[in-house]
């Protein structure tokens, strides 16, 4: 089966074809790095980390582009409210970003190139704009983007010009020709960072940086571009306009936009307030618990954020890794997995799932069916049929801790040797047949959420 994407600016599902056989170019609108990364930035984050890592199973070589935006109105305000430079804050947020991504499994983009590392290329383009007479230098020392002048404005957001005109969002100024013309370059106000211009002390506006770094990075023109629900309009809309404008050529073939993550009923954001770090949630859950749940939507479905969402997901990535804990795939070789993968049923209808627009709760349900069978083989079969399941949750990012770390993350060192010390206390009470005092240190230790199991090479024990 061919490998179809939901094509955000033909409305429909495309059979998707690189322009360069075997490789993809992908950009995806990263952070705008003035505070820490809340759960709605780990679900887009996480969704096209999922489709680079399916991309690559493929065997496409993928160059995954992911951008930084270091400077904004909303990091300078930041980082007056902080009184600290505004890199200095950057730098600690792009960390705190990186670390916060890790955690979750995100892989690391091919390049992540910073707005204020691309000034130059971004006067360029302003400069090629105005030449060509889309944009203008305000007397203000501002530019502005001519949006009546693009005849394609508004094919990736369906927006109509006449309904904008008399839209709330619509910032209307003097300075503007017309009220729907948007910034490109911003002249600087007393205090704020600014770098020189042909129309003075400035700084970049938020759409033109990435029109200048996708370029920059992939070419005019290139396979995907992606980003959150919220970047279809204006920010895409605009990009597209001002690179397609300044180029002459088509920018982006394929335009991938993920669902939101709400929370009672609305997206989740810094603006309304209400809004999870993806760092307080972790300390509450495993990591791979947020992945999964995140996983368990198809990356264009809103998801609701619960935390009885959340406890599901942990159950069903129990399940996964019970499974695992009952083979050992360490003994089975490459070849013999090669060989699994290419025959079975389950990985044909895997990667049937992922190949439908990337469908991973279809992708899941067939792993599911996978544990059952794990679950009633035994010997050799048992072993390959879960290092195929290792094998294929890779694909989604998870799957790869080994089981008896899993259950057991979160429990110190001083803990574990209780723990023993109780099995061992549990033991010696079985051996002398007082099954009162054995059933006492069981219950002593399912209160702290501690579950035994009893098997030929003794007890095992994992946290729930």
């Amino acid at each position: 089966m061919a490998l179809t994407i939901y094509n955000t600016l033909t409305r429909q599902k495309e059979a998707f074809k690189p322009l360069v056989d075997g490789k993809v170019g992908m950009y995806v609108c990263g952070m705008t790095v003035y505070d820490y990364c809340h759960m709605g930035h780990g679900r887009v984050m996480v969704a096209f980390d999922v489709i680079v890592r399916y991309l690559r199973h493929k065997g496409y070589d993928v160059n995954y582009i992911r951008n930084i935006t270091d400077i904004d109105d909303k990091i300078i305000n930041r980082a007056n409210e902080n009184n600290e430079p505004f890199n200095v804050l950057v730098d600690r947020m792009v960390e705190a970003m990186n670390e916060d991504f890790g955690l979750l499994g995100v892989l690391p983009p091919n390049a992540e190139p910073k707005a204020t590392d691309h000034i130059d290329g971004i006067i360029r383009m302003v400069q090629t704009l105005i030449d060509k007479g889309f944009a203008y230098a305000a007397s203000n020392g501002d530019v502005y983007y001519r949006v009546r002048k693009f005849d394609g404005y508004g094919k990736l957001s369906g927006k109509i010009l006449e309904q904008l005109e008399s839209g709330a969002r619509v910032d209307v100024t003097d300075e503007k020709e017309d009220p729907l013309d948007f910034v490109l370059w911003k002249s600087a106000k007393p205090g704020e960072p600014s770098w020189s211009s042909p129309w003075g002390e400035g700084r970049p506006g938020w759409h033109i940086e990435c029109s200048v770094m996708s370029t920059c990075c992939l070419g005019n023109n290139f396979d995907i571009h992606g980003g959150g629900p919220d970047l279809k309009f204006p920010h895409h809309e605009n990009e597209i306009a001002q690179s397609e404008a300044a180029t002459g050529e088509e920018y982006a073939n394929t335009w991938m936009h993920a669902g939101a993550l709400r929370i009672d009923g609305e997206k989740m954001s810094k603006s309304l307030n209400n809004f999870f770090t993806i760092r307080d949630v972790i300390k509450e859950y495993d990591p791979e618990v947020l992945r999964f749940f995140l996983l368990s939507s198809q990356y264009r479905s809103e998801i609701n954020y619960s935390q009885e969402g959340l406890k599901e997901a942990q159950q069903k990535l129990e399940r996964f890794y019970t499974a695992l804990q009952s083979a050992d795939t360490s003994i089975v070789a490459p070849e013999s997995l090669a060989s699994l993968q290419a025959e079975s049923d389950f990985a044909q209808r895997f990667e049937a799932a992922m190949d439908d627009d990337f469908n991973t709760p279809q992708a899941i349900s067939v792993l599911f069916e996978l544990v059952t069978a794990i679950n009633k083989a035994s010997g050799e079969e048992k072993n390959q049929l879960a290092a195929l399941l290792k094998l294929l949750g890779g694909v989604l990012g998870t799957l790869q801790t080994d089981p008896d770390a899993f259950f057991k993350a979160g429990v110190d060192n001083s803990e574990e040797d209780w723990i023993q010390q109780m099995i061992e206390k549990r033991a010696s009470a079985k051996a002398a047949k007082d099954w009162a005092a054995a059933d006492q240190v069981r219950d002593e230790l399912a209160a702290k959420g501690i579950v035994l199991k009893d098997g030929p090479e003794g007890t095992s024990w994992s946290k729930s």
